[in-house]
């Protein structure tokens, strides 16, 4: 099958090796899995962490976003039958989406969004899934409630802030703000929902008092927790609390003690990484989502389409991703 790969970890993206198309055998599925012909992905900063840091000797392959058609079912599938389409962000320690057949546990996987094509589907798994553990699971925000209450979303223009804007705007009664720094990221974040936009670059504190919209009750950090930490313990409300999906080098988390503030980490991968007794619940939050796209509730994320699956195309989506200048997401389709 066709793939797109690499073997030495840290290569900057322009490096010939850093990604490049490869030829693998077709993967065999096991006994709850599901073999999926791959039509289409999405590009995250998962995957330009993984390249960056994990590498070997046979080839690696990356992606946790798909959308693609059931081929071949385990002995023990009792969800899906061949033929299904369905999306999924998969397994952080199983290879990834970056090929013509893919293997993926059934228990992490949803029917795709009848109203959407494949590229516009695969802009939604694995935010979606952060998104709603952050939102539900972590931070314990009931649906329907938060009446009275506000949310910080800190870069919500990103791919995970723009499901979480959807979300806390659409099945909670929060006051949802979320941070952008340029124009076209805050018009962006607008759209989806959010009932104010403020720019991170900026004293996120002082923005705040002028919407008199200081203390917040709930934050959710996106990106660069460990520079904004001071500022949103500040705006933080005694008792409040701090959730988070990134990967600070260090975080000094004393300064929470004076207001009692929680804090919540966030990895997806988690339920699928340690089989967890609870790990259907990301099948159940999918098929959720897929039917309040179908709805006309929640909207895919997409940003950029990059054209065919092949290590060109995702050599420049993985560029845009380091930039730090990504808008929603960014798909590929198609070998």
């Amino acid at each position: 099958m066709k793939a797109v790969v690499y073997t030495q970890a840290g290569l900057p993206i322009q490096d010939p090796q850093s990604l490049f198309d490869a030829q693998l055998p077709s993967p065999k599925p096991g006994a709850r899995d599901l073999l999926i012909e791959i039509k289409a992905i999405a590009v995250n900063p998962v995957d330009t962490k993984i390249r960056a840091s994990r590498g070997g000797e046979q080839p690696q392959v990356l992606g946790w976003d798909a959308v693609g058609v059931v081929r071949e079912t385990g002995p023990q599938v009792t969800l899906f039958r061949p033929g299904d389409e369905v999306f999924y962000a998969g397994a952080i320690d199983r290879p990834g989406s970056y090929s013509e057949l893919h293997v993926v546990d059934e228990r992490i996987v949803g029917h795709k969004p009848r109203s959407l094509d494949n590229a516009s589907a695969a802009a939604l798994p694995l935010t979606s899934i952060t998104a709603w553990e952050l939102l539900f699971d972590r931070l314990a925000v009931e649906e329907n409630g938060g009446k009275g209450q506000s949310l910080l979303v800190v870069g919500a223009a990103g791919g995970v802030g723009s499901i979480l804007v959807q979300l806390a705007r659409q099945l909670t009664q929060l006051t949802v703000i979320g941070t952008a720094s340029r124009p076209e990221t805050q018009a962006w974040v607008k759209a989806l929902g959010a009932h104010h936009v403020i720019d991170h670059a900026e004293s996120i504190p002082l923005q705040l008092e002028e919407l008199k919209l200081n203390p917040i009750d709930y934050v959710i950090s996106l990106t660069h927790t460990d520079t904004y930490l001071p500022q949103l313990v500040e705006v933080l409300r005694p008792q409040g609390k701090l959730a988070l999906i990134d990967d600070p080098a260090q975080l000094d988390v004393m300064p929470l003690k004076r207001k009692s503030l929680s804090l919540h980490w966030e990895l997806m991968f988690t339920r699928s990484l340690y089989k967890t007794e609870d790990m259907i619940k990301q099948h159940q939050l999918l098929e959720r989502v897929s039917q309040l796209v179908d709805d006309g509730i929640l909207k895919t994320t997409v940003g950029e389409h990059f054209g065919s699956i092949c290590a060109d195309n995702l050599k420049r989506a993985h560029a845009l991703i380091e930039s730090g200048k990504a808008r929603g997401k960014i798909v590929l389709e198609g070998f």
